[in-house]
């Protein structure tokens, strides 16, 4: 009686265990990639340059995973990512200040020997004038009798004309 509940404990429990490594590994089952942190590319570490100020640095690396209470001058980036069924990728970058400047970095990225500048995806389009013959206040102010020029009504215009040209001498 007790080998063969030893037995039954003993299958129960490797069962147990196992359903996790069961579960994680059928085929057709969607499993979602997991990424955590600051996504961390060789681009923005080889846009580092020594004696950038702290917020030059924020512009391109973003926020900082931790911030040390103990250490003000030292921002630590870190990134995991777990694909479906793969083994976790951990990266770790930490950034060294002196005086707000950059002085230093460490972990698993080098800075690129070669100046990095970066190409603006941004186009410029010059867009033509449009020639309208009359815009919209034109046109309201038109049915009432108004040139554009003067605040005066075209009757008035045309009659002190009319008296000008009747006032010159023949």
């Amino acid at each position: 009686m007790r080998k063969s509940f030893y037995y039954l404990s003993l299958l129960t429990s490797l069962t147990l265990v196992s359903c996790s490594t069961i579960l994680n590994h059928l085929p057709g089952v969607y499993t979602i990639d997991i990424q955590q942190g600051n996504i961390i590319e060789q681009s923005m570490v080889d846009q580092l340059r020594p004696n950038m100020n702290k917020r030059q640095v924020l512009y391109i690396m973003g926020s900082p995973m931790l911030n040390n209470v103990f250490q003000k001058n030292r921002w630590d980036y870190l990134y995991s990512n777990q694909p479906s069924r793969e083994d976790r990728v951990q990266k770790q970058l930490s950034l060294f200040f002196k005086d707000d400047q950059l002085v230093g970095l460490e972990g698993d990225f080098r800075p690129g020997a070669v100046p990095v500048v970066k190409t603006s995806g941004e186009t410029t389009v010059d867009v033509p004038k449009r020639d309208l013959d009359k815009t919209l206040w034109e046109k309201i102010t038109g049915l009432f009798g108004y040139d554009e020029l003067d605040a005066t009504p075209k009757s008035d215009k045309t009659v002190t004309k009319k008296s000008s040209e009747n006032n010159l001498p023949l």
